[in-house]
């Protein structure tokens, strides 16, 4: 484990903080700076060599939101005109969250004295979270060591410090701060210099990019509301960034006011959705995946000849229940063990879902082939090129890492496929954003597997990287695989 400091100001926080460090905990040193910017420059001048250094204890909220015992976890510092960045603060602020803390990220202010009433308002305006009176002098000294500043609240601007609050206020925050000093020390054994392996191609896909983009253009085009029926993606990031903007996201049609605009999702919908929405004389821009849209193109060609058609694929996903309701009678099989169980009366077509682990599906696929020799297949492979790619990619960066992280929503089925294929050979894991990432799985791992799933932004992969520069010198190389250059064109409804 990196050698860990930890400083705090009083003698109370030190003693929070010491009594939640497990006995066994080695290479953790709990030191006293006393109050104020001036001792704590003086302590800062003279610290003991260490990997990494923390700075916690209690602090004054200037976030009105803010309630006594809440945890701040800075991601940057500021004191004297200077801004000094806690690049590592997501993955701290998802560990302390994990251990059962309220926490906020944000920035924390160092002042010179304690605050109150309008000046604290006006510090408030400056987008600062909290106030404290030491942290900025020492996060100056920590001299490119992985530096964290977790403050708990004690003092709100509608309980400040002397007044009845105050007594409560502090069981709150010291009973949190004793939480503190575990999450730091897991924080400090996953500080080290590594390497990581970006995959590619890797995020967007083709069909994700036209879909948000109908979207927003909806948006710019009619103004809000704009409904849309089920997630236009599955990632939760992008469907709270579209409602931020007036998008109004429902499961069932009849949550949508008549005559209303209406996007179907990327995943498409049965042909009783469409039935439904021209019946309530809905606006549609449809959004549907044109690799989907072929999928039902092809389960209506096969059952117009005469053909059982077998969807392979997860029972509830979106895409699943549009292509099935394409053809009513059609079947559903999720692995090889129920093509056996599979009683048909005439010549059986087999399709995919597009978001499927290729080899999985392959596989299914040909036990469907041997128990019916006269089987049609699509084609061309249902499975579509950008899960196709990022399948190969991440298998190319697990090949090389002792980790490797997915970045995507747990309802995204082709980022659930990529931590399939990365787990045959590697650990791997789900992540939404860095703060989903355990401090535990990064201990001792000199390389990392990065990619996304074709549904998660860009900017997400960009901030796990970022999130593990605070915790040392970080080494990025891209593993390309394939270049795409598919593009789809906009439906006519945005166009005007």
């Amino acid at each position: 484990m990196t050698e860990l400091l930890i400083c705090t100001a009083l003698g109370l926080e030190a003693w929070a903080v010491r009594r939640g460090l497990d006995a066994s905990a080695t290479g953790v040193r709990v030191i006293r700076t006393g109050m104020g910017p001036r001792r704590a420059a003086r302590a800062a001048a003279v610290l003991p060599e260490s990997g990494a250094l923390a700075v916690a204890g209690f602090a004054g909220a200037l976030d009105p939101a803010l309630r006594p015992g809440d945890v701040v976890v800075a991601n940057e510092v500021r004191f004297g005109g200077q801004v000094f960045p806690c690049l590592s603060a997501p993955l701290l602020a998802g560990e302390l969250t994990r251990a059962g803390l309220s926490v906020r990220t944000g920035p924390l202010l160092t002042c010179d004295h304690v605050v109150s009433g309008v000046e604290r308002r006006r510090l408030a305006g400056s987008g600062a979270l909290a106030v404290d009176m030491e942290t900025g002098p020492l996060a100056a000294a920590a001299d490119g060591r992985p530096l964290a500043a977790v403050r708990v609240v004690v003092d709100t601007p509608r309980a400040p410090l002397l007044s009845a609050a105050t007594l409560r206020g502090f069981n709150l925050a010291r009973r949190a701060l004793t939480q503190v000093g575990p999450v730091l020390t897991r924080w400090a054994a996953a500080a080290a210099p590594r390497t990581v392996l970006l995959a590619a191609p890797r995020s967007f896909c083709a069909g994700v990019e036209r879909a948000i983009e109908i979207v927003e253009r909806a948006l710019e085009r009619d103004g809000p509301p704009v409904y849309v029926r089920k997630q236009i993606v599955h990632n939760e990031h992008v469907v709270r960034e579209l409602e931020q903007r007036g998008a109004v996201f429902v499961d069932e049609l009849d949550e949508v006011p008549a005559g209303a605009v209406t996007v179907f999702s990327a995943h498409g919908v049965a042909p009783s959705v469409r039935d439904e929405a021209g019946g309530r004389n809905l606006r549609v821009i449809d959004a549907t995946c044109p690799l989907v849209a072929k999928v039902h193109a092809e389960a209506r060609r096969f059952a117009g000849r005469g053909r059982q058609v077998v969807l392979i694929g997860h029972a509830g996903h979106e895409e699943v229940e549009g292509t099935l309701g394409e053809v009513p009678d059609s079947l559903l099989v999720e692995d090889v063990s129920q093509v056996a169980e599979l009683s048909v009366d005439r010549p059986v077509a087999y399709l995919t879902q597009t978001t499927l682990a290729a080899d999985e599906a392959e596989e299914v696929a040909a036990a469907i082939r041997a128990r019916f020799p006269d089987a049609e297949g699509p084609a061309q492979d249902d499975i579509c090129y950008a899960t196709t790619n990022r399948q190969a990619a991440v298998r190319a960066v697990a090949d090389e890492a002792g980790l490797v992280l997915v970045v995507g929503s747990a309802n995204s089925s082709n980022s659930q496929r990529l931590v399939e294929v990365a787990g045959r050979l590697t650990p791997a894991y789900l992540v939404d954003d860095p703060g989903d990432i355990a401090l535990e799985w990064l201990a001792g791992v000199a390389t990392i597997g990065l990619t996304a799933g074709a549904s998660a932004p860009p900017p997400l992969v960009d901030a796990v990287v970022t999130a593990l520069r605070g915790l040392g010198a970080v080494l990025v190389e891209e593993r390309k695989v394939a270049q795409e250059t598919t593009r789809f064109t906009l439906p006519k409804e945005v166009l005007s």
